[in-house]
């Protein structure tokens, strides 16, 4: 029997976690914290598997959006729906730490798993629920996709032109930020009590309520009835000249970041417009999409490297907008070691995205790609596992 593997580094190791997640949110949650040392089993029903193994890209026949997700995990397939798939389930609570799940409310109730009955097997369980709507509320029981969690938070009604209608991000941030750093949020949250206080608990986490904090500044702006509080009219999304998205000469674009006074005015001064330097006055919709053409009509005079070299030379807040082929030649991005190789058994090598968080003590980093279907099976259930490690 081969020994389970196990990451060797980062400030999770000793934490077990089943994950029992699919899609987005709750994978990425818990590969994150794979990455940082906890010993993650990805349980998946040989009946149902995680869906976006099915989603393309493929390379060699294998999902790449399923190889971005679930690395340094270990796979185990369990039909958690049978009695002997439940009993085994519950064998491996009691070794575990926490449980991570993205069903819908009552799903794991209604068919034994849930949370009561988990902690009969182990009282100090953690389980994590990762919903769109939360576990109470009218619209719990809902289905639902980021684009209804952002929306239903305000965020995508702030996003857009003033004039235009809200317009969609290009990632998923109610997915990412209101699920997956929610998760790990809660999960390390929930470690800490359970150290201190020596409970477990459900840790009821919402996409929706997750989403919200981002929210925090135009929120204050609308409270206080600011007219800013408006899609597009935002100081940090479109209200200001000076702070914006700007097209250069070879139709690529440039982000201006001179939000401070000090900054402004010194971009005023190098550029000899000297003028400009009130634009950042509360203005009307109509003279502040004046003030953005004439600065549009600077920016497209030059090459986006020539505005990049400018605002680095002179710490002016002007950075590239890269498109997604430009990160790995980034060299910034490179040092942090944001873009990663690794070789997939079958799906061969492949570029991922790093680890966000460094320490400086505990590094973390991926143990392994992510696992074919039920590759640790044998080692996680078979007659030489150890269960009761405590």
């Amino acid at each position: 029997m081969t020994q389970p593997r196990k990451p060797t580094t980062g400030p999770l190791q000793g934490i077990r976690i089943l994950d029992l997640t699919r899609l987005l949110p709750g994978p990425l949650a818990t590969m994150l914290m794979a990455d940082m040392g906890a010993e993650v089993i990805k349980i998946e029903d040989p009946n149902a598997p995680d869906y976006v193994r099915n989603f393309p890209p493929y390379q060699n026949g294998e999902s790449l959006n399923y190889l971005s997700l679930n690395r340094s995990k270990r796979s185990v397939l369990l039909d958690y729906r049978t009695d002997q798939g439940r009993a085994t389930f519950f064998d491996l609570v009691e070794t575990a730490d926490v449980v991570v799940e993205q069903f819908r409310p009552g799903y794991l109730a209604k068919l034994g798993l849930g949370y009561d009955a988990a902690r009969v097997h182990n009282p100090t369980i953690i389980y994590v629920s990762v919903t769109g709507y939360g576990q109470t509320g009218p619209y719990a029981h809902l289905a639902g996709h980021d684009i209804n969690y952002i929306g239903l938070a305000g965020i995508l009604g702030m996003t857009g032109d003033t004039d235009g209608p809200p317009v969609q991000a290009g990632v998923q941030l109610a997915d990412i930020a209101g699920g997956s750093y929610m998760a790990v949020i809660g999960t390390l949250a929930a470690l800490t009590a359970r150290q201190q206080q020596g409970v477990g608990q459900h840790v009821d986490v919402s996409m929706t309520d997750g989403a919200m904090p981002l929210l925090q500044s135009v929120f204050a702006m609308h409270v206080g009835q600011m007219a800013e509080a408006v899609r597009g009219a935002a100081p940090l999304s479109g209200g200001l000249p000076n702070y914006g998205v700007y097209p250069c000469q070879d139709g690529r674009y440039v982000a201006l970041g001179t939000l401070e006074p000090k900054f402004w005015a010194k971009f005023c001064h190098l550029v000899e417009k000297p003028d400009w330097i009130g634009f950042t006055a509360p203005q009307t919709p109509a003279r502040r999409d004046e003030y953005k053409r004439q600065i549009t009509s600077l920016f497209v005079s030059r090459s986006q490297a020539d505005w990049v070299a400018f605002g680095t030379e002179q710490d002016l807040l002007i950075t590239p907008i890269l498109d997604l082929a430009d990160l790995e030649h980034d060299p910034h991005l490179a040092a942090r070691q944001m873009i990663l190789s690794e070789t997939h058994s079958i799906a061969g090598d492949y570029q991922t995205i790093g680890v966000p968080i460094k320490f400086s003590v505990t590094p973390a980093h991926p143990s392994w790609p992510a696992p074919t279907l039920g590759e640790d099976t044998e080692t996680v259930l078979g007659p030489g596992y150890q269960r009761n490690r405590r």
